[in-house]
């Protein structure tokens, strides 16, 4: 299965915009820089991130400067810590860790963490925001501050203390930020941190950039604490950050935060571009990118699974960006590149590919995918899934099959529904209309009922396997996980089942299959008969003897199933018989009433009406 984590491996030529914004990071040179990442949940805005921090790693110079990669994800924050404090402090500690081995810029770090301490302390609110805007210990809480110490200076006494802890506590409190009693400024305080944070970065030669991932993923309130919190943060020299979240989301969050004071769009937009300087969005992904997409996938899974070469796959790995790169030139994802990437020799692999540049069109057109690639992935996770659950249940499905089902699941659930439907009510899975659609869509000749005449349906229908010959039985035993499968009732036992596939494979008479016939018995036989019948109808010709040993040998055995092998012989559709059919017919006493049929009508040729005239007496 494929995992849903963000990746540094480029699947989706996303390398080149990756190039840039860490060019454009490098190329401020000190100077505050954000840049703000945008795109709809699922698009690759993470992985985006994680190729632009590599890039970043191997662009530092020690003794100049040293990009010190941090990120934040406020969704694992909600709820449990107020993402601002949290982003707060995740600095702290990271510049802390670089100055750990030089005392002076050690001590100037550890300040830095007391004033992250008192703005997070002012941000709790109440008696401890009262305490340290005033300098006076105000309620319980208040007072236990004034007890701890760490931020107030040494003249403050905690209550009931003895001389000795007293003067403990003064020498403890000597490197405290605040005087007791005396009122804090909190803009003083906020621009002590930035100048504290400023001059570390300076002294330690790194530029600080912070991602903030998975933004949209948070609640409204979340996202606005995050923001707040990068505010403190943001314009800072030698100082970046890279902001991915969608902009829509970004909108609606504000909306929420400012609910009822008459916030129109434009200003909602305007808070996140006064925190963006450069607004840089995921490339939307078109229909050579999603081949080149799925096509990597499903070599990553072969590769796995021991179907396919590593040094081949490495190969594909980097010839499908390069063609990506070039694809404004016309240099497409053929279905000639894609063959390229395998070896043409192998069937089942030249059939990955196909089933690449099939699904490729429909899931970039199809509403509920959009190109997406977290969702193109999800799609073959639950294609893959049904394969694994297939073989614990003995049954056998191609990979493609499997997909091509599920896609219609997925793009059109009406049709599927339908489909379904039909299903129940055939004679072993198998869908005649289905297989109708499939020729009239080869055609170019109007579609059946239930199937609407659009451009993604044609595409769905020619997309291989073919279905229309297949039990679809198993397909939609598998597919339980969407909607609810009733097939009916099978009243073929285990020999007649048998017997039904011995007739299918028949193509004259022999002794097995007459032994078959007699074992299995009277109803058994006419119920396997019928579903033969049905089973061999695509690909009956109606012109060969071997079209009616299904019905033939039946009837040699078991009299009593005459009518029902002449019903059956009479859905020849008459225009399509031919005179090899009629002396084996000839032989049958059960078929003369259906020849007398055919010999009247006026759409059976002459050849054949002549054959059964032919030995008539005048």
């Amino acid at each position: 299965m494929w995992h849903d984590n963000e990746t540094t491996v480029d699947y989706l030529n996303f390398g080149v915009v990756a190039d840039a914004c860490a060019n454009l990071l490098q190329q401020a040179d000190g100077a505050p820089i954000s840049i703000g990442v945008s795109g709809g949940w699922g698009v690759g805005k993470s992985s985006l991130v994680r190729m632009i921090a590599q890039r970043l790693g191997s662009a530092s110079v020690p003794a100049d400067n040293t990009y010190v990669v941090v990120t934040f994800n406020p969704w694992l924050y909600q709820d449990f810590e107020g993402a601002r404090s949290a982003l707060l402090q995740l600095v702290g500690d990271e510049v802390l860790r670089r100055a750990a081995s030089d005392e002076g810029l050690s001590k100037k770090a550890k300040r830095l963490l007391q004033r992250i301490n008192l703005l997070r302390l002012v941000q709790m609110g109440g008696e401890v925001a009262a305490t340290i805007a005033t300098g006076v210990p105000v309620g319980v809480i208040g007072r236990a501050l004034f007890a701890v110490g760490s931020i107030f200076g040494p003249e403050v006494e905690a209550e009931g203390g003895d001389e000795d802890d007293t003067k403990a506590e003064k020498s403890k409190n000597n490197t405290a930020l605040l005087k007791a009693a005396e009122p804090v400024s909190l803009p003083s305080e906020i621009q002590a941190f930035r100048d504290a944070l400023e001059e570390l970065l300076r002294e330690l030669k790194i530029t600080l950039v912070v991602f903030v991932d998975d933004l949209d993923r948070c609640l409204p309130k979340t996202a606005i604490s995050t923001l707040e919190s990068i505010r403190l943060l943001l314009f800072l020299k030698r100082s970046a950050f890279v902001i991915a979240a969608d902009n829509e989301f970004i909108r609606g969050a504000v909306r929420v935060h400012f609910e009822g004071t008459g916030i129109t769009s434009d200003i909602a937009t305007n808070y996140f571009d006064k925190l963006i300087q450069v607004p840089l969005h995921v490339p939307r992904l078109g229909v050579n990118e999603a081949k080149g997409y799925l096509a990597l996938l499903l070599l990553e899974r072969a590769k796995k699974d021991g179907e396919f070469d590593s040094d081949r796959f490495e190969r594909a790995l980097a010839a499908v960006p390069e063609r990506l790169r070039t694809s404004w030139r016309g240099d497409a994802i053929t279905t000639e590149f894609l063959h390229s990437l395998v070896n043409v020799g192998d069937a089942r692999m030249v059939g990955l590919m196909d089933l690449a540049e099939g699904l490729a069109p429909l899931l970039t057109q199809s509403s509920a995918v959009n190109a997406n690639p977290r969702l193109m992935k999800r799609f073959l996770n639950t294609v893959y899934l049904r394969a694994a659950l297939a073989k614990p249940q003995g049954i056998e499905l191609d990979v493609r099959a499997l997909a091509k089902w599920h896609l219609v699941e997925r793009c059109d659930e009406t049709l599927a529904n339908a489909l379904a439907a039909l299903v129940t009510s055939a004679l072993d899975g198998r869908v005649e209309v289905l297989r109708t659609a499939e020729a009239a869509a080869l055609a170019g000749t109007a579609l059946p009922e239930p199937f609407k005449d659009d451009f993604t349906t044609r595409e769905w229908l020619q997309l291989h396997p073919a279905l229309g010959e297949t039990d679809l039985r198993p397909l939609l035993h598998l597919s339980r996980d969407t909607a609810t499968r009733d097939f009916g009732a099978d009243d073929l036992t285990p020999v007649g089942r048998a017997l039904r596939d011995a007739l299918v494979a028949a193509t004259s008479a022999n002794a097995p299959l007459t032994q078959a016939i007699r074992d299995a018995g009277s109803t058994q036989t006419k119920l396997a008969m019928g579903r033969a019948w049905q089973i061999k109808a695509p690909k009956r010709t109606w012109k060969r003897g071997e079209d009616i040993v299904i019905l033939v040998e039946p009837c040699k055995v078991f009299a009593d199933l005459s009518a029902d092998a002449a019903k059956l012989l009479s859905q020849a559709p008459h225009g399509e018989i031919g005179p090899g059919i009629i002396p084996t017919l000839k032989e049958q006493t059960w078929s003369q009433s259906v020849l007398d049929t055919w010999e009247k009508s006026p759409d059976v040729i002459a050849t054949v009406k002549n054959a059964i005239n032919a030995g008539k007496a005048r």
